[in-house]
């Protein structure tokens, strides 16, 4: 019965594709982040995007006007969001899913949009449904993107702009945006690559955020901040040859005793009584290491929501320089430095906004004693 169903909708769509005049079936060819050779329309004008951060992307293009249908995290209300394309656009909730969040697609409920999407675009694309399947599926194009990351493969990050920029005809904007990113990435790394070694504070960072909320030995070790202005992250040194987030054991934590304290506020979405401020506040060993003895343990803004938010990681970044190296960091004011990258990424001055989701803590001295 089922296959009954989407054999009618899949029918459906053809005849609705075949009554199009010729011009607006006009195709042209592209390959994707995947090696594949795709057929696209000529003149994209609907998608969808599937997987962690694409719509982020399509947004930073000026281009989520596009979209016709959303995965069901947009449609999520939660007492917390840290997804600045989100907070911008929040019309998204309003509009039809397509599936579930991490590229679980739904072929038949996007047979059932209308109107139908042209290109559907998805990241990740190990996750969630096979791309290639979902193409034979629903007869729509689909279009892998590499996600990339933005201190270990800026390359990807700016390819990946690149390739979606030229399916929606956004090609300027995804090089204004590539330009943007590149240009406070080169002003953080000015600031500070002289700094010898020998004056370079030793930091750690706790309750970095992974495919959910996590406590204060989540960390991050080539957390992209860090990276930026130098700082010697103890996190690498605990999770050596480990580039993605994972638990630190904490006898490491203490037997370092870092200097500085950065605390990532997504960890307040486990619950007061379970996050990672719980324990800072509450375990004695915690409340003898001496940045929190000195006050000196400071928030930062969730930047791994629905995987990397780019313009998080910039603003933290300099925050990060400005409470380690004052000095080189004290024309910047963070928080309006953040909007200025809300502003230019997602249409909006979001900071203060996402600050109050999490007890406007963010950039900040948080109160562990």
């Amino acid at each position: 019965m089922r296959h009954n169903v989407l054999l009618a909708l899949v029918l459906c769509c053809v005849t609705i594709l075949a009554a199009l005049p010729a011009s607006a079936q006009e195709t042209r060819t592209i390959t994707d982040a995947a090696g594949r050779s795709v057929e696209i329309p000529v003149n994209v004008e609907r998608v969808i995007c599937s997987g962690p951060g694409c719509l982020r992307l399509l947004t930073y293009l000026q281009a989520q006007d596009m979209i016709v249908a959303v995965d069901d995290i947009e449609a999520r209300r939660s007492q917390f969001d840290a997804r600045p394309y989100a907070l911008a656009n929040p019309w998204f909730k309003d509009l039809p899913i397509f599936g579930e969040f991490r590229g679980f697609d739904n072929p038949e409920l996007i047979l059932c949009l209308d109107p139908q999407p042209q290109v559907i675009f998805k990241t990740y694309a190990t996750m969630g449904h096979d791309p290639q399947e979902l193409q034979d599926k629903t007869g729509i194009p689909v279009v892998v993107l590499e996600y990339g990351n933005l201190a270990r493969s800026f390359d990807k990050v700016a390819q990946c702009l690149r390739l979606m920029g030229g399916v929606v005809d956004r090609e300027e904007r995804a090089e204004e945006v590539v330009g943007y990113m590149q240009s406070l990435i080169d002003d953080l790394k000015a600031r500070s690559q002289d700094i010898p070694e020998s004056e370079r504070i030793a930091t750690f960072i706790g309750g970095v955020a992974h495919k959910g909320p996590h406590g204060f030995q989540s960390t991050e070790p080539t957390y992209p901040p860090f990276a930026f202005v130098g700082a010697e992250n103890l996190g690498a040194e605990g999770l050596a040859g480990n580039t993605e987030t994972s638990d630190v054991a904490k006898e490491m934590i203490l037997a370092w005793d870092p200097e500085v304290l950065f605390l990532d506020l997504s960890t307040l979405q486990l619950g007061e009584g379970a996050d990672g401020l719980h324990e800072l506040r509450t375990d004695p060993a915690y409340q003898a290491l001496t940045a929190v003895q000195s006050g000196k343990v400071y928030g930062v803004l969730p930047y791994n929501w629905y995987t990397a938010n780019y313009g998080s990681i910039l603003a933290n970044a300099y925050f990060v320089g400005a409470v380690l190296y004052p000095e080189r960091f004290g024309d910047v004011d963070p928080a309006a430095r953040a909007d200025e990258i809300y502003t230019l990424l997602v249409g909006e001055p979001v900071f203060e906004t996402m600050n109050g989701f999490f007890g406007n803590m963010a950039f900040e001295a948080v109160n562990v004693n």
